[in-house]
């Protein structure tokens, strides 16, 4: 009954619907285009350089059914044009800073280079949702695990983890653990999205992103691959902000590229959607998880992290809010390691076994 019961809500026909997808360049935001395409929507596909898309098109296809538009989300007004004729926005831009350390008054700096401006381009693309108010039903906001924290304000851990256990800024301004930046502005333009959301009835929806992984499209071995690798890479700057997630979370929530566009689409499209959803198909301890990339993975150039005993608590992060829409999982952890590091092996980002 509940399985047709989510098939009754979901009414949309792909070939008479319009998507615009910020931000297409990117990690999610180009497999999400792919993913729109192959299903027969039309899309619009934003991006600030149309010249870094050229490798895209060929990937995505599409025909007449994609359209590129150029648009910067610090620009006032610069995603009317892309928003004419859509039915709903997926906004998955966002800045991919992680760290500051080599700047003098980082909070001076962070405050009014990376957050403001995240704010406020945010806020330009509502602006835009605003006039379209008739034919955009609902914006999609991408969102990230990095929002979350598995303790509470006494510092003990919780058994599970959902999308109320939300860290709050200050906490992230005190401890400005690795990967803090990228944290503060996920954190604070989705929730300046969600206020205005409310004062102006648009429909909005945010995707809470775990570690993404999986094949790629982008030009670049995206930041979240080279985090997930770093146990075998040994990359410190990426195998800090990983064990930043675990103390926080007491374990690192994963999920597929495919899975997490998947999910977009499916909480564009379901009737009871509301708020914000955790999308994570597994928890897994960091330790468990480098044993596992070393399984997978082993070159003798390349040395071995030391591991440290982070695991005394382990820690669900749950999805049940999505699941209990009706949403399922296509990939599991054996499928996460073997092609990330297979797509990774192609790309050159990893020496090649011999």
């Amino acid at each position: 009954m509940e399985e047709a019961l989510n098939k009754m809500v979901m009414k949309v026909d792909p070939s008479s619907t319009t998507y615009c997808v910020t931000g297409a360049t990117g990690y999610i935001g180009s497999y999400l285009v792919e993913i729109l395409l192959q299903r027969g929507y039309k899309v619009h596909a934003t991006l600030r350089d149309p010249e870094k898309s050229l490798h895209l098109m060929s990937v995505w296809g599409g025909g007449d059914r994609l359209r590129l538009f150029k648009a910067d989300l610090n620009e006032e007004g610069s995603f009317d044009e892309a928003l004419k004729g859509c039915d709903g926005v997926f906004h998955v831009a966002a800045s991919m800073e992680f760290n500051v350390d080599d700047k003098q008054n980082i909070e001076s700096y962070v405050q009014e280079n990376i957050i403001d401006p995240a704010i406020k381009g945010t806020l330009n693309l509502l602006n835009s949702c605003l006039k379209y108010k008739n034919s955009v039903k609902r914006v999609v906001f991408t969102s990230s695990i990095s929002t979350i924290t598995a303790k509470d304000n006494d510092g003990k851990w919780k058994q599970t983890v959902d999308e109320s256990c939300q860290v709050q800024p200050h906490h992230v301004w005190n401890t400005q653990a690795s990967g803090w930046v990228y944290a503060l502005s996920k954190l604070q333009s989705e929730e300046a999205a969600f206020k205005f959301a409310k004062e102006n009835e648009i429909d909005l929806v945010s995707v809470i992103t775990t570690t993404v992984a999986g094949p790629f499209f982008t030009a670049n071995v995206p930041s979240s691959l080279k985090v997930l690798l770093s146990p075998i890479t040994g990359e410190p700057q990426f195998y800090k902000i990983l064990n930043a997630v675990n103390s926080r979370m007491g374990s690192i929530g994963l999920v597929h590229i495919e899975d997490i566009c998947n999910a977009h689409i499916f909480l564009m499209e379901n009737d009871r959607a509301q708020g914000r959803y955790i999308c994570s198909s597994l928890s897994c301890p960091l330790s468990k998880l480098a044993n596992l990339l070393h399984q997978h993975y082993s070159h003798p150039n390349i040395k071995r992290v030391a591991e440290n005993n982070y695991d005394k608590v382990p820690c669900e992060i749950s999805s049940n809010k999505l699941n209990d829409l009706g949403f399922s999982y296509k990939h599991g952890l054996e499928d996460i390691i073997n092609q990330t590091i297979m797509c990774c092996l192609d790309y050159g980002y990893l020496p090649p076994i011999s």
